[in-house]
């Protein structure tokens, strides 16, 4: 009876039939294999077109290592898909990665800090830029430190770089904090108009705003860059869980974006490449005066330096969280990049 079964599927033509003997044992492993096949295929085509969101938090010459990655083509090298968006303020860009809205955040150490110390699922991978990106920016007839006593100073808001960046200068300046007028005033492009119709005697600009400040007599009071202290400026922020459950993505993430710093570092003409479609800036003096600025500055390889975290710190002091000794490595996981180290990719680069 199952003889004639077999015979009368075979006759038929019916793909559903039984099959029977060796023919039969060799179509189910060919279907078996052709399914193999096709599954493989379609895994990897959704691997393929997963997109990550990227945020960076505004327009300035340190955002630089995020848009070389992307600009440049390391993602796709690097076997990523991506997006990236703008969020502007370091707080929505915190927000939408806690939420799970983007995967990677490249912003100032001071956002995810506070988030990590109330217990959030947040840590620092990488980091491009370790010290103050900013130079202090006056009117012309202010020369010295000494000279800003009394003055009005505009930064963008209290809590971020900007505020601690002005604090740790009068620090070093011996000039106590009560004995200026620190209040904010906007965003660079403000701050900059504000000087020009003297509504603000100082404030904290990085290029190309230097330049412009320059250029329209102002004067270029100190760089913040060659204070001791030092910062995590632009860093890269991920989920803990996320780094956990897809390590093998944001390794291929911080390979890509190694490789971004180091073409900032030893490829000028791509470095001011990126700039002049970034910055929207056909002045090629302000893209050649930027990347001069930046790319020495850059970090590489892009680890986090412990005392800048201090630093960072000390705009969260009156946290509860933030009283008594606090363990500095729970906001960082370089274990990606001490993979690198070792499997040789970051020598390559040098």
């Amino acid at each position: 009876m199952l003889r004639s079964n077999c015979d009368r599927s075979a006759r038929s033509g019916f793909a559903g039939g039984v099959a029977c003997g060796g023919e039969g044992v060799k179509r189910v492993t060919i279907l078996k294999y052709i399914f193999l096949v096709l599954s493989l295929t379609i895994s990897l085509a959704a691997h393929a077109q997963e997109s990550l969101v990227v945020s960076y938090d505004g327009y300035a010459g340190f955002q630089g290592p995020i848009w070389a990655t992307k600009d440049l083509g390391l993602f796709d090298k690097h076997g990523l898909k991506t997006e990236l968006v703008l969020i502007a303020g370091s707080p929505r860009g915190m927000a939408a990665l806690v939420s799970g809205s983007s995967h990677f955040a490249q912003g100032s150490a001071s956002a995810p800090i506070p988030i990590r110390l109330r217990g959030g699922d947040i840590v620092i991978v990488a980091a491009a830029l370790n010290r103050f990106p900013f130079s202090v920016v006056t009117q012309k007839e202010i020369r010295k430190p000494a000279d800003l006593v009394g003055k009005k100073i505009g930064i963008l808001n209290f809590g971020g770089s900007n505020d601690l960046a002005i604090t740790l200068a009068f620090k070093e300046w011996n000039i106590p904090r009560q004995a200026v007028t620190v209040f904010a005033s906007g965003g660079a492009p403000e701050r900059l108009a504000a000087l020009s119709t003297k509504a603000i005697d100082a404030t904290v600009l990085s290029p190309p705003e230097t330049v412009a400040a320059a250029r329209m007599g102002m004067n270029i009071l100190a760089h913040l860059s060659d204070l001791k202290a030092a910062f995590p400026q632009t860093v890269i922020t991920v989920r803990r869980s996320f780094l956990e459950k897809n390590r093998d993505t944001v390794k291929r993430f911080v390979r890509a974006y190694s490789e971004a710093i180091h073409v900032f570092k030893t490829d000028k003409a791509k470095g001011s490449a990126v700039y002049t479609k970034r910055l929207k800036q056909q002045d090629s003096k302000v893209i050649e005066e930027t990347d001069d600025y930046f790319a020495p500055k850059f970090s590489f390889p892009p680890r986090v330096d412990r005392d800048g975290i201090r630093n960072a710190l000390e705009l969260v002091t009156a946290l509860p969280e933030a009283k008594g000794d606090i363990n500095l490595e729970q906001f960082i996981d370089e274990s990606v990049i001490d993979e690198l180290e070792r499997e040789g990719f970051l020598k390559k680069l040098r």
